[in-house]
C-alpha cells in the first residue's frame, strides 16, 4: 500500500465499498508508549505541545513513521473547547483539571462562542501542515469530544468515578443541563467544521463516558445534542464529505440509539461483538475493537486478535482499531505487529453493504 493509496482506502472503508485490506490505527496512537513521544514531552508540557504546531505536527507524525498506520490523528485533547468558551483548564498526564466548573445556569451563559479560526486557531495549523507535510495523500483525522463527555468535565471539573456532580444536574435542574448539552454541541459543530477546512479528512466523535448513561437518559439528554451537533455540522457545504466517527465506551446498551445519531463510522469497544455489530447495522461502517491489554501479551496473541476482529467483518466497512486508547506500558513492538497483522488480514469477497451510505461525495 503507497501512501498515494491510505486516503482513498479510508474513504472507501467509511463507505463500505471494495478494499484490498482494512485500515489499521489506533486511539491514542501519539503518546506516552513511543519513546521519541516521552523524549519530547521531557521538553514541552502536554498543553505547550498542543498549542505549538510544529510540536503538534512531529507528535501527530511520530506513530505514522514509526508503526506504518494508515491514518494520522492531529495531536489535541477533547478539552480545549472548553478553555475557548472560558474555562480555566490544565493539562497533565495524570489527567485534566478545570478550576472553574460549570454548575448553575449562570455559569452556562458566562460561556463564550467562539471563533475556532480564532481561539483554536493552531490546531487549524496543525492540521493545515499535517496535510502539507504528507502531501494530501494519507488521512488526517480531526476529532472532538462528544457534548455529554464534554459536559461531563466542564461540569465535574475533573475525572470522577460516576460522574455524580453531573447526574445530579440531570436529575435536580435538566432545563440547565440540556442548555449546556445544546451550546456544547453548537459550538463543537463549528469547532468540526473548522477542522474539516483546515484539511481533516474525517473526523471522531469521543462519547468516552457515555456508559455513565442509562438508555432512557442518554435518549432524553445524551443522543439530541449528539443529532443537533452532526446535524449543524453538515450544514456547511465543506462537511459533507467527511466520513463522521462517533465512539462510544462501556455503552454496549446504548448502541441502538447512539446509531441514531447520524454518524457514518461507528466505534466500539471490546465489549462488542464485531460480527454481531454488523448484522444489526449493516448500514454502518465498523471501528475497532481490539481490547487493548491484547497489545501486552505475546505477539502471536496480538495477530490472532487483529485477524479475527477483521474476520468478524469480512473486512468490509471496517477500520481496524483498539476498543480504547493504547496504553503506556504497550511495548512498541507489539503496536507494530498490530498494525502490520491488520493490514495483512485477508478480506472477504466485496458485496455491497445494506442501507446505503450516508457519506455525500
Amino acid at each position: 500500500m503507497t501512501t498515494e493509496d491510505r486516503k482513498t482506502l479510508f474513504l472507501s472503508a467509511c463507505r463500505g465499498e471494495p478494499v484490498e485490506r482494512v485500515p489499521v490505527w489506533i486511539m491514542r496512537q501519539a503518546g506516552r508508549y513511543l519513546p521519541e513521544y516521552r523524549a519530547l514531552r521531557a521538553k514541552h508540557s502536554f498543553l505547550e505541545v498542543c498549542k505549538t504546531p510544529e510540536l503538534a505536527v512531529e507528535v501527530s507524525l511520530q506513530p505514522y513513521r514509526r508503526l506504518g498506520v494508515d491514518a494520522i490523528i492531529v495531536f489535541s485533547d477533547i478539552l480545549i473547547p472548553a478553555e475557548a468558551m472560558g474555562v480555566a483548564l490544565e493539562l497533565s498526564d495524570q489527567g485534566p483539571v478545570l478550576s472553574a466548573p460549570v454548575r448553575s445556569a449562570a455559569d452556562v451563559a458566562r460561556l463564550r462562542d467562539f471563533d475556532p479560526e480564532t481561539e483554536t486557531r493552531f490546531l487549524m495549523e496543525t492540521l493545515r501542515q499535517l496535510v502539507r507535510e504528507t502531501d494530501g495523500r494519507v488521512p488526517v483525522l480531526g476529532f472532538a469530544g462528544a457534548p455529554w463527555t464534554l459536559v461531563c468535565y466542564l461540569v465535574e471539573g475533573q475525572t470522577k468515578a460516576g460522574f455524580a456532580t453531573v447526574k445530579q444536574m440531570l436529575y435536580a435542574d435538566p432545563g440547565t443541563l440540556r442548555r449546556l448539552l445544546e451550546q456544547v454541541a453548537h459550538t463543537t459543530a463549528r469547532y468540526l467544521q473548522a477542522q474539516i477546512a483546515a484539511g481533516a479528512t474525517a473526523v471522531q466523535l469521543f462519547d468516552t463516558w457515555a456508559g455513565e448513561l442509562a438508555r432512557e437518559e442518554f435518549d432524553s439528554f445524551a443522543l439530541p445534542a449528539l443529532q443537533r451537533l452532526i446535524e449543524e455540522l453538515r450544514a456547511d457545504p465543506r462537511a459533507r464529505a467527511a466520513p463522521v466517527i462517533i465512539y462510544v465506551k462501556a455503552a454496549n446498551h446504548l448502541l441502538e440509539s447512539a446509531v441514531r445519531a447520524g454518524a457514518d463510522v461507528l466505534s466500539v469497544d471490546w465489549r462488542v461483538d464485531l460480527a454481531e455489530a454488523r448484522q444489526r447495522w449493516p448500514q454502518l461502517a465498523l471501528q475497532g475493537n481490539v481490547d487493548p491489554c491484547v497489545l501486552l501479551g505475546p505477539q502471536e496473541n496480538i495477530e490472532s486478535a487483529a485477524r479475527t476482529a477483521v474476520a468478524k467483518t469480512g473486512g468490509i466497512g471496517h477500520i481496524l482499531n483498539l476498543g480504547h486508547g493504547i496504553l503506556p506500558q504497550t511495548p512498541v513492538e507489539n503496536a507494530c505487529a498490530f498494525v502490520r497483522a491488520g493490514q495483512q488480514a485477508p478480506v472477504a469477497a466485496w458485496k455491497p453493504m445494506a442501507g446505503g451510505r450516508r457519506v455525500n461525495v
